[in-house]
């Protein structure tokens, strides 16, 4: 089997919350100065077969369940339609569910979730 290729690497980082990897290793914000990122990358370059299959299983799910949520925003001006109701929490229902495989995801790869996924991702300097 195929090594996951840096897309699939890419998405798995965001899906897990982390942020962009980069491309050089400079600055003092970058991945490589945090124990769970390190431990992250060497997980994704180090997968066996087996478990590459069951990655690039979690990405198929993810990217489904990524891309519902703002589709279901054509949803979102119609409040009663005849027999139709729309779900008012549908787009909160779809996040949640979207959060919930993320989270999957981090458990089978043995990490945390990342700071954009865990509630602790940093302020905004503005």
């Amino acid at each position: 089997m195929n090594p996951l290729s840096d897309a699939e690497k890419v998405d798995i980082r965001r899906f897990c919350g982390y942020p962009a990897y980069g491309a050089a290793p400079s600055g003092m914000e970058a991945w490589r100065f945090f124990q769970v990122y390190g431990m992250l990358e060497f997980r994704l370059t180090n997968l066996s077969a087996s478990e590459i299959a069951v990655a690039r299983r979690y990405l198929g799910t993810l990217l489904g369940l990524e891309l519902a949520v703002p589709e279901s925003a054509a949803n979102l001006d119609t409040d009663e339609a005849s027999m139709w109701t729309r779900n008012k929490a549908e787009v909160t229902d779809r996040i949640r569910l979207l959060d919930e495989w993320r989270r999957r995801l981090c458990g089978f790869l043995g990490v945390p979730p990342g700071p954009a996924l865990s509630g602790n991702a940093p302020a905004l300097i503005v």
